[in-house]
C-alpha cells in the first residue's frame, strides 16, 4: 500500500512574498489542467484523493486551502446528484462562530460567516445555513465580502475574512439537499479525513526545510529531534493511508475520521515544537518560506478543536468498547 506522501522530492518553492494573487492565479491553473479533478469520495478512491491533497498542502497551505475547498464542494454537489457551474471556483463556507453563522428566512439568506477562504477571488460558496446548504452566486446582490477581517500574519495569501449575508434571495434550486442533508449524509466524514491530509502534507513541508537544515551541518540533539519527527510523520501517514482503504466501508467511519484528524494534530503539534528546536532562530527569521510554514500550519489545524475534539473521541471510543 503506497503511503499519501510517498517518496516524492520537496516541491519547488512558492515565489516569496506570496500573495493572494499568486494563489488564486495557481488556483486558476490547477483547475484549467484537470488537477483538481479529483476521485470523487465514496467510489474506492480516497487514496488518491488524499495524496494529491497532501501534496498540495506540502507545497503551500494557503493554495491548498483554497483548492481542498474546491474539491469538497464538487464532491458534496456529485453526492447531492448535481454539477457545479462549468468553469467555476467554489468554497464550503459553514463556520459558526462567536454566534454568527448564515441564517435562510423564508427565502432570504441573511447573517455573517467567518473564516471564509477564497471570498474575493472564489465565484460560488456552499453556504451552510442552520440545517440547510445553499449554492450562493458571490457576485449576487446582498454579498458582502469583508477581507479586511483577516488580521492574522498565517494564512494570510488564502483570501480569508468575513462574509455578510444581507436578504441575499434563494431560488429553490439554490438548496443542496433536504433539511439536515449537509451533515448527515456519508461524504462528510470523508471531507474531514481530507482535511487532515492537507495538514500532513503541511507538516511535511516543515520537515523538507529542517531536512535541509541538517544537510549542512548536523549534532546528534538535531538528529534525534528529526528522528522523532520522520516517525510521527510516518505514524501519521501510514494511519490515514490504512484509513483511505477502509473508510468507506467502515461500520463507523465516523471514529475512523475522529482518529485520523487527532492522530494527525497530534503529528502537526510535534513538528511545530520541534522543528524550530532543531534550526533555531535563523531560519524563523531569516527564511520568509520557513516562517511563513510554520504560520500558515499554527492556523490551519486549529479547524481541529483541540482538547474538545479529544474528548468526544474519548467518549466514542469508550462507548463502542464493549
Amino acid at each position: 500500500m503506497t503511503s499519501l506522501l510517498a517518496d516524492a522530492p520537496p516541491p519547488e518553492p512558492v515565489p516569496m512574498p506570496r500573495t493572494v494573487e499568486w494563489v488564486a492565479a495557481e488556483l486558476r491553473a490547477l483547475a484549467a489542467g484537470g488537477a483538481l479533478e479529483l476521485p470523487l469520495p465514496g467510489h474506492g478512491g480516497l487514496a488518491r484523493r488524499w495524496a494529491a491533497l497532501a501534496a498540495l498542502g506540502r507545497r503551500d497551505l494557503a493554495l491548498a486551502r483554497l483548492a481542498e475547498g474546491h474539491t469538497d464542494a464538487v464532491a458534496i454537489l456529485a453526492e447531492a446528484g448535481r454539477k457545479p457551474e462549468p468553469g467555476a471556483r467554489y468554497g464550503v463556507w459553514a463556520a459558526k462562530s462567536g454566534g454568527t453563522g448564515a441564517v435562510l428566512d423564508g427565502d432570504r439568506l441573511t447573517g455573517t460567516v467567518r473564516f471564509c477562504s477564497g471570498l474575493t477571488t472564489l465565484d460560488r460558496a456552499l453556504v451552510a445555513a442552520q440545517d440547510r446548504l445553499v449554492e450562493v452566486d458571490l457576485s449576487a446582490p446582498g454579498v458582502t465580502r469583508r477581507p479586511e477581517a483577516w488580521q492574522a500574519l498565517g494564512m494570510d495569501a488564502s483570501d480569508s475574512g468575513d462574509v455578510e449575508f444581507a436578504d441575499v434571495p434563494v431560488e429553490p434550486e439554490a438548496l443542496v439537499g433536504p433539511p439536515g442533508w449537509y451533515l448527515e449524509r456519508p461524504g462528510f466524514v470523508f471531507g474531514g479525513t481530507g482535511v487532515a491530509a492537507v495538514w500532513l502534507g503541511g507538516a511535511a513541508g516543515i520537515v523538507d526545510v529542517v531536512r535541509e537544515v541538517l544537510a549542512a551541518k548536523a549534532d546528534e540533539h538535531q538528529l534525534a529531534h528529526f528522528g522523532a519527527l520522520h516517525a510521527a510523520l510516518a505514524s501519521a501517514d501510514a494511519l490515514l493511508t490504512a484509513t483511505a482503504a477502509t473508510l468507506e466501508d467502515a461500520a463507523d467511519p465516523a471514529l475512523l475520521n475522529d482518529t485520523c484528524r487527532a492522530s494527525v494534530e497530534h503529528t502537526v503539534r510535534e513538528v511545530l515544537d520541534r522543528a524550530p528546536r532543531i534550526t533555531g532562530p535563523a531560519p524563523m527569521c531569516r527564511d520568509r518560506r520557513f516562517a511563513q510554514r510554520l504560520a500558515d500550519l499554527q492556523v490551519f489545524v486549529r479547524q481541529h478543536h483541540g482538547e474538545r475534539d479529544l474528548a468526544a473521541l474519548g467518549r466514542r471510543v469508550v462507548e463502542v468498547t464493549p
